[in-house]
């Protein structure tokens, strides 16, 4: 991670509005990046493929659960780790039926989406014995929502201090456990507690 240069028109120190303040090094981002552009030279944009929401898509692939890192998959609804965390360990509980408000389903699926969240929030404290959890859901793009069409609740744990001081100074949030370590984590404690679970679940 390096700094910026300063912009000649502002004092060393003053934010600088014209572009970033950090730089991060991400080098394996580069193969993502250089298989993106090789396939909009080829079809002229990015294809048209898939649902438009990648929970709807995941849902539709149980085969790549594990390349997904979908840690619990239900009749209805999934529990998934978030691809882009704020924390270790952050949850996405999504239905199957992708809807873009609370209220647009029927109150047994509300029912099944809470008990899957309820799920989650077991699975990371037990998992991280976290020192607390945030909880919540962002309905519609100006809440925002990420895939505002596929309502889903957001599971993050959280500790004291978790937002340290590079969080604060340089405005970067760290992420220290890779998704695939902590899927393989989240999923052992899936197994133990699974029995007390299922039922529930499947209702």
């Amino acid at each position: 991670m390096s700094s910026s240069p300063p912009h000649p028109d502002f004092p060393v120190g003053a934010t600088n509005p014209t572009g970033p303040e950090t730089t991060l090094q991400a080098p394996w981002r580069l193969e993502y990046l250089e298989a993106l552009s090789a396939s909009e030279k080829r079809t002229g944009g990015p294809p048209p493929t898939g649902s438009g929401s990648f929970l709807r898509d995941y849902w539709l692939q149980p085969q790549s659960d594990e390349v997904n890192h979908v840690i619990v998959r239900s009749p209805h609804g999934m529990v998934l780790l978030n691809a882009f965390p704020y924390a270790n360990g952050h949850l996405l509980i999504a239905l199957g039926e992708g809807k873009p408000r609370l209220l647009d389903y029927d109150a047994t699926d509300r029912q099944r989406l809470w008990r899957l969240a309820d799920l989650g929030t077991d699975l990371v404290e037990r998992t991280l014995e976290c020192q607390g959890v945030n909880v919540g859901l962002n309905q519609g793009r100006a809440a925002g929502a990420g895939v505002p069409g596929h309502l889903h609740v957001h599971v993050v744990p959280r500790w004291g201090g978790d937002s340290n001081f590079i969080s604060v100074v340089g405005r970067v949030r760290v992420i220290p456990s890779s998704l695939s370590a902590m899927a393989v984590r989240l999923r052992a404690t899936w197994q133990k507690i699974e029995p007390a679970w299922r039922e529930e679940i499947e209702r």
